[in-house]
């Protein structure tokens, strides 16, 4: 074993229980922990002032959890491979590990880190800490050579089968101190921001454990019903690593192979675990295709003209579409940071085909948003519904944002939640269209007023799809 550290690299990994890359360095020797905050970082958190309070919350936990285990966090700003190189010339490390990125422009900087560390000598681990099942045992389970899986079906036949490794926290860990001085914790001020959230693996782990009491038997219905309240909320604990999605199917494949409890809770359940799944099967899209984060995975797509803009665009992005699921989406997270998944789903159909408008304006405009920080997610999700990526639909799943409405919110209790000017207008009178509707029509309240509809949706996703059609089916 070697004399000097070895050093650990916090990512997107945030936390000390269950953490693949922390395990690697371990082995390796003592464990110097580093935080490096380069300019990719910076530019992810400037983007949201929500998430750079949540992620300053969760460094300044994780500080805190190894000041209790005798240590601190080396934090450097700069180039990660200048830094990382640095920090082992100055401390005799004889390595680093760190979580691999599956975005585009991070995995860049995770080959030129390595590269830094290989030349002089030293060790670089990457490891695959952020999905529940690493790409490449997803990858080995196929049937057929190939990289990874396109399609979502088959990936989940096989993922639902594999392992789930564990890394608990060893009993031989060794953290050590920097010798060298460290720069200061990062602060949301830092990053233009006067947010304050909280974000801990204690509260990760409550958010669970409250998912399990009162949400697991409602999931499968949860998820497509927007009032119910009764989704995990921990996308963006997952995006920063305050806990692992290992620990969450671990959880919940315990809970399912439970002989006591109700069928009705295991149907749920299972379907948590597809989402879990989903999760990791973006990710290793995005392992396998990395040219993904700007262009279509589909090679026939890649030149279909999308729009850059529409008249309406700032509207959707306001929440003032005149479409009341929609609207209430974009309202819910513009205050929250967070929106509910179904809703996503139609939000982002009303975007690409009511609205015509590129699905990569639709993730920049949400990247300002939302507190969670999975671009490689994004842009599997974004181009799963625009009818570009991963979905083997022949054509794109549109989604009827008023019939949608009317199934997933048939009380009207998620949209009153969010969108006040209808309130006290009766569920009958919500047709997003003015002239079905006099009371919506009506300008009672000047500026304050629900607007009318932006567009006709039926006109506008019949000719987007027969503009689609034409492009794809010449």
């Amino acid at each position: 074993m070697a004399s000097g550290p070895f050093i650990h690299r916090f990512t997107r990994d945030l936390r000390l229980e269950d953490n693949a890359g922390l395990a690697a360095a371990a082995a390796r020797g003592d464990v110097l922990p580093v935080l490096v905050i380069d300019e990719r970082l910076v530019e992810r958190l400037r983007a949201s002032p929500r998430r750079a309070a949540f992620y300053c919350a969760a460094v300044r936990a994780l500080d805190t959890e190894l000041g209790a285990r005798g240590s601190r966090l080396l934090v450097r700003r700069g180039p990660a491979a200048r830094v990382v190189a640095e920090v082992a010339r100055a401390t005799g490390a004889a390595g680093a590990s760190w979580s691999v990125a599956y975005d585009g422009v991070e995995a860049q900087s995770d080959r030129a880190a390595q590269s830094a560390l290989e030349e002089r000598g030293l060790a670089a681990l990457l490891v695959h800490d952020a999905p529940a099942v690493a790409p490449e045992e997803s990858a080995a389970a196929r049937s057929v050579a190939g990289l990874g899986y396109r399609a979502f079906a088959p990936y989940f036949e096989a993922w639902r089968e594999l392992p789930i490794v564990s890394y608990e926290l060893p009993l031989w860990l060794r953290l050590r101190e920097a010798p060298i001085a460290s720069e200061p914790l990062p602060e949301p001020a830092e990053f233009g921001s006067d947010q304050a959230e909280r974000c801990d693996p204690a509260s990760a782990r409550t958010l669970l454990e409250r998912f399990l009491r009162d949400g697991a038997s409602r999931y499968a219905w949860a998820a497509r019903v927007p009032s119910a309240e009764a989704t995990s909320r921990l996308s963006a604990h997952l995006s920063f690593g305050t806990i692992s999605a290992r620990t969450l199917c671990r959880v919940v494949r315990e809970r399912m192979a439970d002989p006591f409890s109700i069928a009705e809770e295991r149907v749920s359940l299972r379907a948590f675990l597809r989402a879990l799944a989903r999760r990791d099967f973006f990710l290793q899209l995005a392992w396998f295709h990395p040219e993904t984060s700007e262009r279509a995975l589909q090679e026939r797509m890649r030149e279909f003209v999308w729009e850059r803009s529409h008249p309406a665009l700032e509207a959707w992005c306001q929440g003032r579409t005149g479409y009341p699921l929609v609207d209430a989406g974009l309202r819910q997270l513009r205050a929250t940071g967070w929106m509910h998944p179904h809703v996503r789903a139609v939000a982002a159909s009303f975007l690409c085909f009511d609205l015509g408008v590129d699905w990569r304006v639709g993730r920049s405009v949400w990247d300002r948003w939302l507190i969670e920080d999975d671009p490689a997610l994004a842009t599997g999700n974004w181009q799963w519904i625009a009818g570009v990526g991963a979905d083997m639909a022949q054509y794109p799943r549109i989604y009827n944002p008023e019939r949608q409405r009317r199934s997933s919110d048939p009380s009207g209790d998620y949209v009153r939640e969010w969108v006040p000017e209808l309130r006290h207008v009766p569920l009958d009178e919500w047709f997003a269209r003015t002239s079905a509707s006099p009371q919506l029509g009506l300008d009672l309240f000047g500026e304050d007023a629900y607007p009318p509809a932006v567009v006709d949706h039926e006109q506008a996703a019949s000719a987007f799809l027969n503009r689609y059609r034409a492009f794809a089916s010449p």
